[in-house]
């Protein structure tokens, strides 16, 4: 099937949600990228661009993600969120629940191991899914935010040489599965579930909100954890033990004190007891 009757498939599909205006292109340096730019310049709320291949992608911190042309789903949407600006991080919630539920309904379990990584359960727990997403104030000072994943779909096995590196650590939905998973069903599960969520979100104001976090406290893979939260100029380290009312993360440090960490690299130093 070419590109361009994946991205009619998906559409179709999605005609009544937010998330309808979608574009599915073969390949772009990075979609979080491309739709930055557009956000910034004025481009409507529930625009969504969908990559085969990206030769540029990348995670929280600068990482490279790595996505053989085909393997993933690499998606960025447009949001401007109808909520108060400081709740608008949680939409990072939203689309890692998104994809919790996407996977959940193929028969696997996952987990969100705090801030954006969707995690495979097992032991050890293994990445299937990584969310990123960005502010934007675009030239009439409206907020929008971009929110990408890329998912690990389908890869080929035995693992190709780029891929075996991350054997230990990572994982894709076919493996879990056993069997090869459609990315457009998978795409239109995701966009399904992330309009379900999010609209809650703006429909229920504060209950809406309440009712994310518990909901991410629920598929959390952090809390009852011992972490290390690097935080740039310092770090914290400590217990994880909560996640507050705006999705930050709880940790109790060995002092007995209580720090809410707004946003940070988290490192698991041990399994939970």
């Amino acid at each position: 099937m070419v590109t361009g009757m994946r991205g009619d498939r998906a559409r179709s599909a999605l005609a009544g949600t937010r998330f309808a205006n979608l574009r599915w292109v073969a390949e772009t340096g990075s979609t979080n990228r491309d739709v930055v730019e557009l956000a910034a310049a004025g481009a409507a709320d529930g625009l969504v661009l969908v990559a085969d291949h990206q030769t540029a992608g990348r995670g929280r911190l600068d990482r490279s993600w790595v996505a053989p042309a085909g393997a993933s789903l690499l998606l960025s949407v447009l949001v401007r969120p109808d909520v108060d600006p400081v709740d608008a991080p949680l939409l990072t919630v939203a689309m890692a629940l998104a994809i919790v539920d996407a996977v959940t309904e193929r028969n696997a379990r996952a987990l969100v191991k705090w801030p954006n990584d969707v995690m495979v359960d097992g032991d050890p727990i293994r990445k299937v899914a990584g969310v990123l997403a960005e502010s934007v104030i675009d030239p009439r000072g409206s907020l929008a935010v971009v929110v990408g994943a890329g998912i690990n779909v389908n890869w080929p096995t035995p693992l190709p040489p780029e891929l075996e590196p991350l054997a230990g650590s990572a994982t894709a939905l076919n493996l879990e599965v056993g069997s090869t998973v459609d990315r457009v069903d998978l795409l239109v599960s995701v966009l399904a579930n992330l309009d379900r969520r999010w609209g809650a979100v703006e429909s229920g104001g504060g209950e809406g909100r309440r009712r994310l976090v518990a909901a991410a406290r629920t598929v959390s893979a952090t809390i009852g954890h011992r972490v290390r939260a690097d935080l740039g100029s310092r770090s914290v380290e400590g217990t994880a033990t909560d996640l507050d009312g705006r999705g930050d993360l709880i940790v109790v440090d060995d002092h007995g004190t209580r720090h809410a960490i707004t946003a940070g690299d988290v490192i698991h130093l041990r399994p939970a007891p």
